[in-house]
Protein backbone atom coordinates (compact mmCIF):
# COMPACT_ATOMS: atom_id res chain seq x y z
CA UNK A 1 0.00 0.00 0.00
CA UNK A 2 1.27 3.53 -0.92
CA UNK A 3 0.58 7.19 0.61
CA UNK A 4 0.47 10.42 -1.10
CA UNK A 5 1.89 13.01 0.83
CA UNK A 6 2.88 16.72 0.44
CA UNK A 7 6.42 17.35 0.78
CA UNK A 8 5.86 20.58 3.55
CA UNK A 9 3.57 18.53 5.28
CA UNK A 10 6.42 16.75 6.20
CA UNK A 11 8.08 20.10 8.03
CA UNK A 12 8.26 19.52 12.01
CA UNK A 13 7.29 16.06 11.95
CA UNK A 14 9.44 13.67 14.18
CA UNK A 15 11.88 11.08 12.68
CA UNK A 16 11.82 7.86 14.66
CA UNK A 17 13.32 4.56 13.96
CA UNK A 18 11.43 1.48 14.24
CA UNK A 19 13.23 0.81 17.79
CA UNK A 20 11.15 3.79 18.63
CA UNK A 21 13.80 5.95 19.37
CA UNK A 22 13.00 9.69 18.66
CA UNK A 23 15.90 11.18 16.64
CA UNK A 24 14.95 14.52 15.27
CA UNK A 25 12.64 16.98 13.21
CA UNK A 26 12.01 17.85 9.95
CA UNK A 27 13.58 21.20 9.27
CA UNK A 28 13.60 21.92 5.58
CA UNK A 29 12.57 20.47 2.51
CA UNK A 30 15.75 20.10 0.29
CA UNK A 31 14.68 20.14 -3.81
CA UNK A 32 17.18 19.73 -6.30
CA UNK A 33 16.56 22.15 -9.11
CA UNK A 34 18.29 20.63 -11.57
CA UNK A 35 16.38 16.97 -11.48
CA UNK A 36 12.97 18.13 -9.93
CA UNK A 37 12.62 16.56 -7.67
CA UNK A 38 13.23 16.10 -3.62
CA UNK A 39 16.79 14.96 -2.55
CA UNK A 40 16.00 14.75 1.37
CA UNK A 41 15.55 16.61 4.62
CA UNK A 42 17.76 18.76 6.92
CA UNK A 43 16.73 17.99 10.54
CA UNK A 44 16.60 19.77 13.92
CA UNK A 45 17.22 18.11 17.08
CA UNK A 46 14.39 17.73 19.06
CA UNK A 47 12.95 19.47 22.05
CA UNK A 48 12.43 23.36 23.03
CA UNK A 49 16.14 24.27 22.82
CA UNK A 50 17.31 22.02 19.91
CA UNK A 51 19.03 23.57 17.13
CA UNK A 52 19.87 22.17 13.64
CA UNK A 53 21.82 18.81 13.27
CA UNK A 54 24.47 18.25 10.75
CA UNK A 55 22.88 15.05 9.71
CA UNK A 56 20.22 14.89 6.72
CA UNK A 57 17.77 12.64 5.99
CA UNK A 58 18.37 11.29 2.50
CA UNK A 59 14.50 10.63 0.59
CA UNK A 60 15.69 7.17 0.06
CA UNK A 61 16.60 6.90 3.55
CA UNK A 62 12.68 6.86 4.29
CA UNK A 63 10.69 3.40 5.60
CA UNK A 64 7.49 5.15 6.00
CA UNK A 65 5.79 8.15 6.70
CA UNK A 66 2.69 8.15 9.36
CA UNK A 67 0.62 10.77 9.97
CA UNK A 68 2.61 11.63 12.80
CA UNK A 69 6.23 10.67 12.57
CA UNK A 70 8.43 10.23 9.65
CA UNK A 71 10.20 6.45 9.98
CA UNK A 72 13.76 5.34 9.18
CA UNK A 73 14.75 1.87 9.80
CA UNK A 74 17.60 3.26 11.79
CA UNK A 75 19.92 6.43 12.80
CA UNK A 76 22.58 4.42 10.27
CA UNK A 77 20.42 5.75 6.96
CA UNK A 78 21.40 9.26 8.05
CA UNK A 79 23.90 11.24 6.06
CA UNK A 80 26.22 14.18 6.53
CA UNK A 81 24.22 17.52 5.35
CA UNK A 82 26.64 18.14 2.06
CA UNK A 83 25.56 14.82 1.02
CA UNK A 84 21.26 16.04 0.63
CA UNK A 85 22.44 19.90 0.01
CA UNK A 86 25.44 22.02 0.22
CA UNK A 87 25.34 24.08 3.95
CA UNK A 88 23.60 27.31 2.92
CA UNK A 89 22.33 26.30 -0.48
CA UNK A 90 19.18 24.76 1.20
CA UNK A 91 17.10 28.15 -0.09
CA UNK A 92 18.39 28.06 -3.63
CA UNK A 93 17.66 24.73 -4.74
CA UNK A 94 14.00 24.90 -4.15
CA UNK A 95 11.59 24.10 -7.00
CA UNK A 96 8.78 25.99 -5.60
CA UNK A 97 8.01 28.63 -7.49
CA UNK A 98 9.09 27.54 -10.75
CA UNK A 99 7.18 27.19 -14.15
CA UNK A 100 6.02 24.06 -15.67
CA UNK A 101 6.15 24.04 -19.15
CA UNK A 102 4.92 21.03 -21.53
CA UNK A 103 7.52 19.97 -23.76
CA UNK A 104 5.18 21.96 -26.85
CA UNK A 105 5.51 25.29 -24.55
CA UNK A 106 2.40 25.75 -22.77
CA UNK A 107 3.04 27.40 -19.55
CA UNK A 108 0.98 25.40 -16.80
CA UNK A 109 1.27 27.49 -13.92
CA UNK A 110 3.64 27.48 -10.98
CA UNK A 111 4.94 24.61 -8.40
CA UNK A 112 3.37 24.91 -4.89
CA UNK A 113 4.50 21.54 -3.43
CA UNK A 114 6.12 18.15 -4.23
CA UNK A 115 3.92 15.13 -4.05
CA UNK A 116 5.54 11.77 -2.43
CA UNK A 117 4.88 8.63 -3.01
CA UNK A 118 5.41 6.66 -0.03
CA UNK A 119 5.03 2.94 -0.04
CA UNK A 120 8.42 0.69 -0.61
CA UNK A 121 10.10 3.69 -1.79
CA UNK A 122 9.60 7.16 -1.58
CA UNK A 123 9.05 8.78 -4.89
CA UNK A 124 8.36 12.18 -6.08
CA UNK A 125 4.94 11.46 -8.32
CA UNK A 126 3.66 14.98 -8.90
CA UNK A 127 3.61 18.66 -8.24
CA UNK A 128 0.35 20.88 -6.93
CA UNK A 129 0.76 23.64 -8.92
CA UNK A 130 -1.08 27.15 -9.53
CA UNK A 131 -2.51 26.19 -12.50
CA UNK A 132 -1.97 29.27 -15.25
CA UNK A 133 -4.32 29.96 -18.24
CA UNK A 134 -4.04 27.11 -20.30
CA UNK A 135 -5.91 24.48 -18.15
CA UNK A 136 -9.16 25.35 -17.44
CA UNK A 137 -9.00 25.54 -13.74
CA UNK A 138 -6.35 29.18 -14.24
CA UNK A 139 -5.75 30.01 -10.70
CA UNK A 140 -6.86 26.89 -8.99
CA UNK A 141 -4.61 24.29 -7.39
CA UNK A 142 -4.41 20.92 -8.96
CA UNK A 143 -2.20 18.00 -9.22
CA UNK A 144 0.00 17.06 -12.24
CA UNK A 145 1.07 14.10 -12.88
CA UNK A 146 5.09 13.62 -13.36
CA UNK A 147 6.76 10.84 -16.07
CA UNK A 148 9.88 8.56 -14.68
CA UNK A 149 12.08 11.01 -16.11
CA UNK A 150 11.71 14.69 -15.72
CA UNK A 151 13.69 17.53 -17.83
CA UNK A 152 14.59 21.01 -16.52
CA UNK A 153 15.37 24.01 -18.65
CA UNK A 154 16.82 27.10 -16.62
CA UNK A 155 13.72 27.60 -14.46
CA UNK A 156 11.31 25.90 -15.95
CA UNK A 157 10.37 22.41 -15.49
CA UNK A 158 9.58 20.59 -18.97
CA UNK A 159 6.68 18.35 -18.59
CA UNK A 160 5.21 15.65 -21.37
CA UNK A 161 2.35 17.45 -23.35
CA UNK A 162 -0.16 14.36 -22.39
CA UNK A 163 -0.12 15.24 -18.20
CA UNK A 164 -2.76 17.99 -18.67
CA UNK A 165 -5.19 14.70 -19.87
CA UNK A 166 -4.64 13.44 -15.83
CA UNK A 167 -4.98 16.76 -13.84
CA UNK A 168 -6.50 15.54 -10.75
CA UNK A 169 -8.13 17.99 -8.16
CA UNK A 170 -7.58 16.17 -4.96
CA UNK A 171 -4.49 13.29 -3.46
CA UNK A 172 -8.09 10.97 -3.09
CA UNK A 173 -7.63 10.26 -7.08
CA UNK A 174 -4.18 11.44 -8.17
CA UNK A 175 -2.10 7.83 -7.36
CA UNK A 176 -4.51 6.60 -9.80
CA UNK A 177 -4.33 9.71 -12.63
CA UNK A 178 -0.26 9.14 -11.91
CA UNK A 179 -0.75 5.34 -12.64
CA UNK A 180 -2.84 6.32 -16.03
CA UNK A 181 -0.26 8.98 -17.06
CA UNK A 182 2.79 6.47 -16.83
CA UNK A 183 0.73 3.49 -18.69
CA UNK A 184 -0.09 6.21 -21.29
CA UNK A 185 3.30 7.27 -21.69
CA UNK A 186 4.37 3.67 -21.94
CA UNK A 187 2.10 3.46 -24.85
CA UNK A 188 -1.03 1.53 -23.26
CA UNK A 189 -3.85 2.02 -25.04
CA UNK A 190 -6.77 2.47 -22.31
CA UNK A 191 -4.92 4.86 -19.91
CA UNK A 192 -6.29 7.92 -21.17
CA UNK A 193 -9.42 8.96 -18.68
Amino acid sequence: MSLLVRATELVKRPVVTLAGDDVAQIKDVVYDASGGAVSGFTLNGRGIFASPLKQALPLNGIRAIGRDAVIISSTDVLTGRDEVAEAGDVRDRNVLGNRVVTDTGTDLGTVVDVILQVGNSTDVVGYEIEAGEALSTSGQRVLLPLPDALSVSGEALVVPAGATEFVAHDLAGFGAAVAAFRTHLKGGADAVQ
